[in-house]
């Protein structure tokens, strides 16, 4: 079992920067692929960024490209999301997930088994 505890949401105008955590505890967590998807209400769950399971490679959605870095500290057993340039469009609750998928798909979440409770982002215009 993993377990996954987002922290750093909050709210902020836009144009502005939020930098996400998760913190991973449990089984060989830097053993898995991590990443972050996010979800508003009645909306679908949309991958924002993953990140493979020794750093080396990354993938992002292409509403994010550009504005958001994702990032790991296994020696921390850390995920980061850095946020730049947010805009109001990004509000939304953001998740951290974690598990052993194939990253040429890790935008479909049905793939991710491990997800935490979720942290909120807000951005005002």
């Amino acid at each position: 079992q993993v377990q996954l505890v987002e922290s750093g949401g909050g709210s902020v105008q836009a144009g502005g920067s939020l930098s996400l955590s998760c913190a991973a505890s449990g089984k060989l967590s830097s053993r898995y692929h991590m990443g972050w998807f996010r979800q508003a209400p009645g909306k679908e769950r949309e991958g924002v960024a993953a990140i493979s399971l020794g750093g080396g490679s990354t993938y992002y959605a292409d509403s994010v490209k550009g504005r958001f870095t994702v990032s790991r500290d296994n020696a921390k057993n850390t995920l980061y999301l850095q946020m730049n340039s947010l805009k109001p469009e990004d509000t939304d609750i953001y998740y951290c997930v974690a598990d052993c998928v194939a990253l040429g798909s890790w935008y479909n979440s049905a793939f991710w088994g491990y997800w935490g409770h979720g942290t909120q982002v807000t951005v005002s215009s």
